[in-house]
Formats: structure tokens, C-alpha cells, sequence
């Protein structure tokens, strides 16, 4: 059983340390275990706990209310909320519940009913990223194991490529055309997705090579289609001594193509880009050189 620090309850819920120290002593709200050096700790069913206690406190629910709640009154009120509210952390609280509990049905529900109220790019860029943050700090706590990050990932996957999917298929004979892809040994695949959505929604042509894709075939295929540009993600797969070395190998075999480049790797470093290399903080910031490519 996974065990939590009560510094990691207050990173992953937002509930202050010393808030949750005075509920434990006042309303009983979570019952910490400690080790053989009196040192308090925590599991599973406190994180899931509290989280649903921020979730009901920011929306107007006493804390000595939602103290004489059993565990179904909790949940029947969290669904209530997730349903009819858009308040972002709320749907970001009640989709890591859905994802601890690897709750299928709850996790459809209210990743749908946020695509309803917010759109699917809004959704996205408010809920989903977040989301995926608090994912990366569950991964790194030890709280999800990989059967889990594969069953959120598949089903975030899935509602990417329905999105995809919609948008319009007529091209303008005259459109622009992207490669997309990941370098090899890259597997994490959800932020090119959503690319590759922004590019269709705003009428390009994209060309999607997807995960791990080894750089003599992406010659090959860029020689054959003679695409406009290049766009890839770097999360996690490469070191980080190495990425400079292939910014520059990629800018020597496109030297006249603009290479559109974004992910967690390369926010973590101060890089010197060749100059046809372009960095993409993020969907906002792309979506402007869109407007004036």
C-alpha cells in the first residue's frame, strides 16, 4: 500500500499541512498511521478523501458538514458538482480520483461533461494538462503503477482521436503541410495528438507519423511528401545531453524547412537552437505563429 507524507497530501489535494493536521484533531476526517518513529503517514483512501473534501469546501460545503458525510454522500455530491459545475480544479480533482480508482465510468462521465461545457480545446489546455501534472507527481510519489497511467492515457487517447476525427476534411488545394512525429524511443503520444487537432482545426494538411519514429524514415518520408514543415514533442525518452546533438541533425537535413519543436524536456533547458528550429511554450503561443505563417 502506498504510503503519503502529509507534505504530499498537500501538494496533490491543495489543502494546507497545518488545515489538515486541525481537521484530523477536530472532525476526524483522516486517520493517519505512523511509523515506529512517530512520524505520521498516509494512504490511498485519505488522498482520495481529501480530495473530494477540497472539492466539496470550494463549493460552499462546511467542513463540519461534510464531516458527518459517509463515503456515498461524498460521492453523490462530488458527482452532483462534477456535473452541473466547470470549475477546473474541480474536474481535475474528481478525474484523479477516477483514475486512482480506475472507475472507468466516472472518468467517461465527467471528461465528458467538461468537453460539453468548455469545448474540447478548452478542455484540454484548463483540465487535461493539469490533470496530467498531477498525474506526473502521482507517478513520481509511487501512488499509480503503469496498468493505471495506461488506462487514463487510453482513454484520453481515445477522446483525441474522436476529436481529430471531427474536423472538417476538405483542404484547401493550397494548404500548408506538417509532419508530425516523435522521436524514437518516445511512446508519450497525448500532446502531439492535440497538435495535430490544432493544425486540422485551423485547416492544414498533417502528416501524422506518431511514436518512435527513427530519423533515416523520417527522411525519407519528408523527401517523399515534400512537406512544409516538421513539428515534434520531446517528454521524457531522450537524454538530455543528446537533444541538442539532434536539434542540429534535424536542422542539417531540413535546412530550408521550419522544425516546430515543444515539450517538458526542452521547457527544463536553456537551449541554443539552430535558426530554422523553432521552440513552442505552448498551444497558445502556436497558434499565433499559425496566424502568420
Amino acid at each position: 500500500m502506498i504510503r503519503y507524507t502529509i507534505n504530499d497530501l498537500e501538494k496533490l489535494s491543495g489543502i494546507k499541512a497545518h488545515t489538515i493536521r486541525m481537521w484530523e484533531k477536530r472532525y476526524n476526517i483522516v486517520s493517519p498511521q505512523r511509523t515506529e518513529t512517530n512520524i505520521r503517514y498516509y494512504h490511498d483512501c485519505d488522498l482520495k478523501k481529501l480530495l473530494n473534501i477540497s472539492t466539496l469546501n470550494k463549493h460552499g460545503f462546511k467542513i463540519s458538514s461534510i464531516a458527518r458525510m459517509n463515503e456515498k454522500e461524498i460521492n453523490e455530491k462530488i458527482m452532483d458538482i462534477s456535473g452541473t459545475r466547470s470549475d477546473h480544479d474541480t474536474l481535475i480533482n474528481t478525474l484523479v480520483v477516477a483514475m486512482i480508482e480506475m472507475n472507468e465510468e466516472s472518468f467517461e462521465q465527467i471528461l465528458n461533461n467538461a468537453i460539453l461545457k468548455l469545448g474540447f480545446e478548452k478542455c484540454v489546455t484548463h483540465v487535461l494538462y493539469p490533470f496530467l501534472e498531477k498525474v506526473g507527481v502521482l507517478w513520481l510519489t509511487g501512488t499509480i503503477n503503469p496498468a493505471q497511467e495506461h488506462f487514463i492515457t487510453n482513454l484520453i487517447r481515445q477522446k483525441m482521436i474522436i476529436a481529430i476525427d471531427g474536423q472538417s476534411k476538405v483542404v484547401s488545394p493550397d494548404a500548408k503541410t506538417f509532419v508530425l512525429f516523435l522521436p524514437e524511443k518516445e511512446l508519450h503520444e497525448l500532446g502531439l495528438l492535440f497538435y495535430n487537432f490544432i493544425l486540422k482545426k485551423n485547416g492544414y494538411r498533417v502528416i501524422y507519423l506518431g511514436q518512435s519514429v527513427p530519423f533515416d524514415d523520417l527522411v525519407e518520408i519528408v523527401n517523399i511528401r515534400d512537406a512544409d514543415y516538421l513539428f515534434t514533442y520531446f517528454v521524457a525518452a531522450m537524454n538530455h545531453d543528446d537533444i541538442p546533438g539532434y536539434l542540429r541533425r534535424m536542422s542539417d537535413a531540413f535546412p530550408t524547412k521550419k522544425i516546430f519543436i515543444t515539450g517538458l524536456q526542452l521547457m527544463q533547458e536553456d537551449l541554443s537552437l539552430p535558426p530554422n528550429v523553432i521552440p513552442v511554450k505552448n498551444a497558445d503561443m502556436f497558434k499565433c505563429m499559425l496566424a502568420n505563417l
